[in-house]
This record gives structure tokens, sequence and C-alpha cells, in this order.
């Protein structure tokens, strides 16, 4: 079946919940962090990030939701958050589309995001998807991290 990308409705917040826990175990894992904000992330607070009307995207294969990802624009800037693959479901391309699809919802600056910076595989798909490193820091819960960024103008 062919996957179709389209944008997130608030009743979807409960899938997104489900897939973002079901993708970050494996960062969680990694890191022994079971904090991580996407792991911890309620059901209101992504039906706000939905209503807000920010680009929220999701990945269907038929009626199932496959994976999501969410962009938090601030003036020309825009970070991508949440992308999230159903572990099922990677390695078929699905994350690099669906961070195509919210760059392209993007301000007409910068898009940046940040990831861990022993996340080897994310790392290759933002460096390969044009994204260069531009920083490091240490997230809320320890976890040093690699800012990432790619000019959209």
């Amino acid at each position: 079946m062919t996957v179709h990308i389209g944008p997130l409705a608030p009743g979807h917040a409960g899938e997104v919940m489900t897939i973002q826990r079901a993708a970050y175990l494996a960062e969680a894992r990694r890191y022994g962090a079971w904090e991580l904000p996407p792991l911890v992330e309620t059901v209101e607070e992504i039906r706000k990030h939905v209503e807000s009307g920010m680009p929220a995207l999701g990945a269907w294969d038929g009626h199932r939701l496959v994976g999501s990802v969410r962009g938090k624009v601030d003036g020309a800037r825009m970070e991508v958050a949440r992308l999230a693959v159903a572990p099922d479901q990677q390695g078929r391309g699905l994350g690099r589309r669906l961070l195509e699809a919210v760059c392209a919802l993007a301000p007409d600056e910068v898009v940046w995001l940040f990831t861990g910076a022993e996340s080897d595989e994310n790392l290759r798909l933002y460096e390969s998807a044009g994204f260069v490193k531009s920083g490091e820091h240490f997230d809320a819960v320890g976890i040093r991290c690699v800012t990432l960024e790619k000019k959209v103008a």
C-alpha cells in the first residue's frame, strides 16, 4: 500500500503519542534516559500543538498512522520536532519523506533540529537531507545533543 503524508488533526493525538513513544524507546535505551520529552508528552500537549496551527504532519499506510512530525515556527526559523516512525516501518524512507514535507512548510530562512550526539542513524539521515551541524548542548536530562540547521531560502 502507498503511504500518504498529510496534516494531522486534533483527533490523531492519541495515535501520534503511541507512534512517538514506540519510536523513541530506542533512544531512551541508547541513553538510559526514560524521561525524554517525546516519551512523557501527553495527549493533551500533542492535541494543543496540532490545534495551534503549527506544522503537524502524519504518514498513513491505509488507515494506520505510521509516522509523524511537527514543526515549531519562530519568526523566519522553524524547529523540526518529534520526527517519529513506527518501529516496524523504519527503514522504508518514511522519516525522510516526513522531514522533507515538514521542511516544505517552513518559513523562508532556517530549519533546525537537534538529536543525540550518539544517534548515528539520525545524524546520517539529517546530514543526507542537507542539514549541517551548528552546535552542541546538553538537554534537560543531561544528554549531549547536536544541533543541525538547513537554509531553506
